[in-house]
């Protein structure tokens, strides 16, 4: 039985959030950077058993650093958050905590993953500039080298399905 699952990710423009849906979907990384205007919608159909899967309904919304001007419709019926920031800049980061905050407060029954994306950027995780940040992430990931990328997204369809 396949049952079909809406997932949103969100986060500031150029994190990495159409590589990361890229990778996933069509196991594809492009360095050419296209802003995305609007939502992007794509699928894929994540086996979980032997005989369920989850078809993933993937929106891929333009960045924005408050996601209070995010289209209120764009986020209704959402199972699963991915608050995407790139770890190489700070200011994709800076109001982590808040935009999760209002998240979990206006969606408190949807699932909720963060992802520190551009992980291959970054020579020393455990330098303290990352590690404090990095122990609040539930992922790190890199699109690029797809380091994660489909962890995620299997876990998220685990948990959807259970």
């Amino acid at each position: 039985m396949t049952t079909s699952k809406k997932i949103v990710l969100l986060g500031h423009f150029g994190v990495g959030k159409t590589s990361i849906i890229r990778k996933f979907v069509t196991n594809e990384f492009s360095s050419d950077y296209k802003v995305t205007i609007g939502v992007h919608i794509l699928k894929k159909e994540v086996p979980v058993t032997e005989n369920d899967s989850v078809s993933l309904i993937i929106w891929d919304l333009e960045g924005t650093e408050n996601i209070d001007l995010i289209n209120k419709a764009y986020l209704l019926g959402t199972h699963s958050f991915i608050y995407v920031y790139d770890i190489t800049r700070p200011v994709t980061f800076f109001n982590l905590e808040e935009n999760v905050i209002k998240l979990k407060e206006k969606f408190p029954k949807t699932l909720l993953k963060t992802v520190a994306n551009k992980i291959d950027l970054i020579d020393d995780i455990k330098n303290e500039k990352y590690y404090k940040i990095l122990q609040k992430t539930d992922y790190t990931s890199s699109a690029k080298t797809g380091e994660n990328i489909t962890n995620l997204f299997d876990s998220i369809a685990n948990a959807l399905l259970s």
